[in-house]
């Protein structure tokens, strides 16, 4: 599986694109702002065709560019239905002051082409799986995508902000909750296995057996019981 990322933006949210390998389909995941050039960069460099665009939550920093991205591409993006206001009212999602504009006024729209995710769901995109679990607790929307295992790489989990390295996705936003993403984190996070690698949405990649081991958030958080859906 070919995996190549890039921080995107002021915000440096990391955007990616997942194919099979190099010259066949990809999915584009999480494009923010300013994302178009490095994404066009990766599939010039790689030959890649990209078939849909998923998002892991509706934030700006993950979306600014999602709907100039599938219009270029003529490709769907694929969102919870939690966030999906968020598309078109990024504002929502933040704490603005009273008469404050986003960004000297930012107006985004929605892709032509807006599919709305389910928990637990499985996704077949270019020639790949992708596993949907809900994580709400940064967002309500908030997702994780999964692929399964390969000969050359473990698992792979796209947390979103759900998980970083260190640390955790805030709460403090408008539709955060900390307890939400406590319970989140225990059933999406800390019941798969210690190899699989997680691709944030901010920061290095980390592996959910050094999360267990040493990010603080997690000390006191244990793993949900029941088996997990898909893949």
């Amino acid at each position: 599986m070919l995996v190549a990322g890039f921080p995107a933006g002021s915000f440096a949210a990391n955007c990616y694109v997942v194919a099979p390998a190099a010259g066949e389909e990809c999915v584009i995941i999480d494009p923010g702002q300013d994302a178009e050039a490095g994404i066009d960069e990766i599939l010039r460099e790689h030959r890649l065709k990209p078939v849909a665009v998923l998002l892991t939550h509706g934030h700006i920093d993950h979306v600014w560019s999602v709907a100039p991205v599938c219009g270029a591409k003529d490709v769907p993006a694929f969102v919870h239905p939690d966030d999906r206001d968020l598309l078109t009212d990024p504002a929502k999602g933040l704490s603005l002051g009273p008469g404050q504009q986003l960004f000297g006024g930012l107006e985004l729209t929605e892709p032509d082409d807006v599919r709305e995710l389910a928990d637990g769901a499985e996704l077949e995109l270019a020639g790949l799986r992708f596993a949907v679990d809900h994580a709400p607790g940064h967002t309500p929307g908030s997702v994780t995508f999964r692929t399964p295992a390969t000969r050359e790489l473990p698992d792979v989990m796209f947390s979103g902000d759900l998980l970083f390295a260190g640390s955790i996705g805030r709460t403090d936003l408008p539709g955060g909750s900390h307890e939400q993403i406590l319970a989140s984190l225990a059933r999406v996070c800390l019941s798969l296995p210690d190899e699989t690698a997680v691709l944030p949405g901010h920061g290095p990649q980390t592996t959910i057996g050094r999360e267990r081991a040493t990010n603080p958030f997690l000390a006191d958080t244990a793993p949900a019981d029941g088996p997990r859906k898909g893949l």
